[in-house]
């Protein structure tokens, strides 16, 4: 990677990665968003930023012409709340924009990273342990969608030779960027509460377990990947990635032995529970530990530790 375009740069993911590479690896990084969710501060700062939508393909290629991009990170999505609520949307931006730039990346020789995720289970696929190659059968857009990006990603790889990898996010926990719709966005709200001292009122119900993982750990997978040796790979999109498993009581009682005084109560949502409830409880990562020796580095206590430090700094300098 050198030259490097993260489409969807604002968002929960793209605006981590975005930062990390630029400081982290020295990379001339070009920061992607759609008109309404321009970047700001130090994403707007310290690198260029360009309009790019993964509906307009002729802006995409004129992007990937001006500087010369060799590697695109394509971040763009509707998440899996949302996406129950605007399926057609989500369609558009997930598979007819994945379709662009995977069309873009072949005329001009670009390696492509499209996330996949949990959602692409479905409730017949085993829970427990779930396998890299497993029954996929959702029965949301967003988990749609995810299964469609990996299967078409492999098609661009195996016709016409375009670098694509991706991995299975689980639920992602961020200190700086809120997430927006989806599923496991409770596991971030909820230490938003703790330390404003507010109740949580948690939509997800007590004994419903699913993959988490910490945000440092999931932008360590998404540039690990793409560095990796091609020769290694037996599966590209995409590796199953883990690191911690838990449902609303161990976070909730983890929190609370660090703020004795929160407390929570819960508001189940049938939207969301419904897809949790489809998801796996914890994903086998054997094959991206063998493959590109993936391993995470936050345990849930050093997460947990984290979040309410960085959290706490946050609130007291606003």
């Amino acid at each position: 990677m050198k030259n490097v375009l993260v489409i969807g740069s604002t968002g929960q993911i793209g605006s981590e990665l975005t930062l990390k590479l630029r400081k982290d690896y020295g990379l001339n990084v070009i920061a992607g968003y759609i008109k309404g969710a321009e970047p700001k501060g130090e994403l707007l700062e310290s690198g260029p930023c360009e309009e790019a939508d993964v509906r307009d393909s002729q802006a995409l290629g004129a992007i990937v012409d001006k500087y010369r991009i060799d590697t695109i990170y394509n971040l763009a999505a509707i998440l899996s709340a949302v996406a129950e609520r605007k399926p057609l949307l989500a369609w558009d931006i997930q598979m007819n924009g994945l379709l662009n730039i995977l069309e873009v990346s072949r005329e001009k020789g670009c390696a492509v990273f499209t996330p996949s995720s949990i959602g692409s289970f479905g409730e017949g696929t085993p829970h427990i342990n779930t396998p890299q190659d497993t029954l996929q059968r959702p029965r949301t857009m967003y988990g749609v969608t995810k299964v469609a990006t990996e299967l078409l990603s492999d098609y661009y790889f195996h016709k016409y030779g375009v670098d694509t990898r991706s991995v299975r996010f689980p639920g992602l926990i961020s200190n700086l960027t809120l997430p927006g719709g989806g599923t496991t966005d409770y596991a971030v709200e909820i230490f938003y509460s703790a330390v404003k001292g507010e109740e949580f009122v948690c939509p997800i119900a007590a004994g419903t377990f699913m993959d988490m993982m910490y945000m440092p750990d999931a932008l360590k997978a998404a540039i690990d990947l793409m560095q990796a040796d091609p020769s290694r790979l037996v599966h590209r999109n995409g590796f199953n990635i883990a690191s911690m498993s838990f449902d609303p009581e161990i976070i909730y009682a983890k929190i609370r032995e660090r703020i004795p005084s929160f407390t929570m109560r819960y508001e189940v949502d049938p939207l969301r529970q419904g897809i949790a409830d489809s998801w796996p409880d914890k994903m086998d990562d054997s094959c991206a530990r063998q493959e590109w020796d993936w391993a995470p580095h936050y345990t849930m206590d050093m997460m947990v530790d984290d979040m309410i430090t960085h959290l706490r700094q946050k609130f007291a300098a606003k």
